[in-house]
């Protein structure tokens, strides 16, 4: 479905301490599937995970392409899908540190934040109980 169809149930779920899978993809064409926490910004429709710059989901993203996040609690689940970027722009990296406290706790300070970003333009899921 459209990330403009996401109701208060998917809302809700989004927001609740999960952790989640990034999937992204190797140079070789392979998936790379990893633990990761994440925000959600729902007016703007952005994936973003926090991390550092030797870290291979930054490779990946910056190769572009597309990636995944999935979260799944019982059988609640969800998978955002889109175009995949990385930065390590402080502005952005402090904003997505800032979201990334309110949802789960506040991250380690570091000099090499990057942060991942997913442009999502597909949701699958199912969270109602």
């Amino acid at each position: 479905m459209s990330p403009d169809k996401i109701d208060d149930n998917w809302v809700q779920f989004l927001t609740e301490r999960h952790l989640a899978t990034l999937t992204t993809m190797r140079a070789d064409g392979s998936p790379h599937v990893v633990p990761v926490g994440f925000t959600y910004d729902l007016a703007a429709k952005r994936v973003r995970i926090i991390t550092f710059s030797p870290s291979q989901k930054v490779a990946n993203a910056l190769r572009g392409g597309r990636a995944a996040v999935s979260q799944v609690d019982g059988g609640r689940w969800l998978t955002l899908e889109g175009i995949v970027s990385a930065t390590n722009d402080p502005t952005i990296a402090r904003e997505a540190c800032e979201a990334y406290a309110r949802r789960y706790r506040e991250p380690k300070v570091r000099e090499d934040r990057w942060v991942i970003e997913i442009a999502v333009d597909r949701v699958l899921g199912r969270v109602a109980n």
